[in-house]
């Protein structure tokens, strides 16, 4: 059992399992290799403008959602152009093919192959920053943004193929496992999702027979996992544990379920089972659809992640989608050098697929991390990627609650910013403390609908932590008031409860030896978060005749309008901090909590008055 609160910082992008990437020396090995080579739009700004027509009650473009193919005739390169991409590719033995949509291509073979279509070579810096430099022939480079995935180990001695690893958050915190309860009814409003689903509406779009029937949601994870998992968290808070309606896609290979075996690698077992169990649980009648992206070969796992979005997005049949895993962060990347994209490059090519999302009414969610402003411990502020403005940033907040914790007596008395400094005790060397992510982007400009929202750009904070070196952060004895204005893409935008201390239930399963072992936890984090509120737009588009598309105009239209879906945590104090941010009282947004936590019903409300 891992000690309680500990966050789950992971190397590389398999939870369960670490993945090696292929190094100049190992170039010759026969297990293919993926990248992705992202395109320009053709017209980035009809583009834009077009996303914001479908969700514009006054426009007649509203709810008029392209197909995939209609992406690529209005916005993506042509078939004409994809067709010279592909024969290009196949002078080296490379297999390629464009996601319908015909901004991403895959490109699989081996490195060898690659290094040579692509031109690329070592770069001569050892910075975790420096990029594999690549070039096309000219009248295909004008076509690309970016070739993300294509990995060149940049150490100068090739004698040792070193295993080199991108750094991932997976959103995640884990406690102990949840107290025995009485009944089913009893386990499921402590430890399940029958807590926010009481306490943000959802309940009241069950009395009108919104369960989620006629939708699915694209779960959009990192490594596989057990349906019977699913099965025993569903049957512990009842709902219905027929399995049947998780539909598993591989967008890499194909395995045959998770391959943990002991209790020292469970994180992404955790974080997979449960994303599919939390959005299941919320839309309890709903299809769900997993795109998995494991591997058995060398491919860069942002690469996956990409064309887990890619393949879900041209698959067009989830009008919600949710992920928990984030890549890096802001401020230092991906903490590797050697790739072929910058940290730039890949927070573009996520936007883009995002987009082309939002072109086709669906809806995505993104947990924004678990450790306030500072998803790397430093003396910097930095958010987890991504912060694309074409997903619902979700963040996280407490629940009331009393309990005596180390020695302390907390008591919690309404909801609050997610920032935790207060459980542990007290603390005299550095640590790494738990709250809602939340700040502003480094690399995304404050979006159109954030623009002239009251609390958007200007903010109150206390300097809670000091940074205290790469062990983390000490208390502040004596924070002190801070207030001022910034720009950027302000996260979160909604929130809803995380905090381990008033979290979720999870239940996974492992192997020793022949034997299957199961483990109860109690876990926290915005990663809880996230598949709930993708199970609640699920629930709302079962009672829509349209989905409701690109939520974030919406959602920041209907918070300035007098019977608002959302409730403001405004409280500027350091009660209501998320460990740097605070409330701004009498403002609609903070960015702590975003606009804040969310009245289902209220806006399924305004959504159906709209149609």
């Amino acid at each position: 059992m891992m000690k309680k609160s500990q966050y789950l910082m992971l190397s590389l992008i398999g939870f369960a399992s670490v993945m090696a990437v292929s190094s100049p020396s190992s170039a010759k090995t026969k297990v293919p290799t993926t990248v992705s080579v992202v395109f320009n739009a053709r017209d980035q700004i009809e583009m834009n403008d077009y996303v914001n027509k479908t969700v514009d009650p006054t426009s007649p473009f509203y709810h008029q959602y392209l197909t995939p193919n209609q992406v690529a005739q209005k916005y993506g390169r042509t078939a004409s152009e994809i067709s010279d991409f592909n024969q290009y590719f196949r002078k080296y033995h490379l297999k390629s093919a464009a996601y319908p949509g015909n901004f991403v291509m895959k490109v699989s073979g081996s490195q060898t192959n690659l290094v040579k279509a692509f031109k690329a070579f070592r770069t001569k810096s050892n910075s975790r920053k420096a990029v594999t430099k690549t070039r096309l022939p000219e009248k295909l480079s004008s076509q690309v943004a970016s070739v993300l995935g294509l990995y060149i180990d940049n150490k100068k001695s090739t004698k040792k193929p070193a295993k080199q690893f991108a750094k991932i958050s997976s959103n995640l915190v884990e406690g102990d496992k949840p107290a025995a309860t009485n009944s089913t009814t009893e386990f499921a409003k402590k430890y399940g999702t029958q807590k926010f689903i009481n306490r943000y509406g959802v309940n009241k779009l069950y009395d009108k027979d919104l369960h989620g029937q006629g939708q699915r949601i694209g779960v959009i994870v990192t490594d596989d996992f057990n349906r019977s998992d699913v099965a025993q968290y569903w049957k512990s808070i009842g709902v219905s544990a027929d399995t049947a309606r998780i539909h598993k896609i591989y967008t890499t290979d194909k395995t045959n379920g998770p391959t943990v075996k002991s209790t020292d690698n469970l994180e992404s077992l955790m974080e997979a089972t449960l994303d599919v169990s939390q959005a299941g649980a919320v839309a309890d009648q709903s299809q769900l659809d997993a795109y998995i992206g494991v591997t058995k070969g060398d491919t860069i796992p942002d690469v996956q992640y990409l064309n887990d979005f890619a393949q879900a997005v041209s698959d067009n049949r989830d009008k919600q989608l949710t992920t928990s895993t984030s890549f890096g962060d802001e401020l230092t990347g991906f903490g590797q050098g050697g790739l072929s994209e910058t940290i730039s490059q890949f927070n573009d090519a996520i936007n883009l697929v995002y987009e082309q999302a939002a072109l086709q009414g669906i809806s995505i969610f993104n947990a924004i991390g678990d450790h306030g402003p500072y998803e790397e411990t430093n003396s910097q502020q930095n958010l987890s990627l991504p912060t694309s403005e074409y997903a619902v940033q979700v963040g996280g907040t407490t629940l009331p609650y009393q309990k005596i914790m180390n020695g302390v007596v907390v008591n919690v008395s309404k909801e609050r910013a997610w920032g935790d400094t207060y459980s542990q005790g007290s603390l005299t060397k550095p640590a790494v403390f738990a709250g809602g992510g939340g700040g502003f982007s480094r690399l995304n400009p404050t979006p159109a609908f954030q623009q002239g929202v009251s609390g958007v750009n200007t903010y109150n904070a206390f300097d809670v932590l000091k940074y205290a070196g790469q062990k983390g952060y000490l208390i502040n004895p004596n924070p002190g008031a801070i207030s001022g204005t910034h720009q950027g893409r302000n996260v979160p935008d909604v929130s809803g409860n995380a905090d381990l201390n008033t979290g979720y239930a999870n239940y996974v399963s492992y192997k020793v030896g022949k034997q299957r072992q199961g483990i109860w936890l109690t876990l926290g984090g915005t990663s809880m978060v996230a598949p709930q509120m993708a199970g609640a737009s699920a629930v709302i588009n079962s009672g829509l005749k349209t989905s409701t598309g690109f939520w974030n105009p919406q959602l920041y239209k209907f918070a300035v309008q007098p019977d608002t879906p959302f409730h403001v945590l405004d409280d500027a104090t350091m009660a209501n901090t998320n460990l740097f941010y605070t409330g701004q009282p009498g403002k609609v947004y903070n960015q702590a909590t975003g606009l804040g936590t969310v009245d289902f019903n209220k806006l399924f409300n305004k959504f159906e008055a709209q149609e």
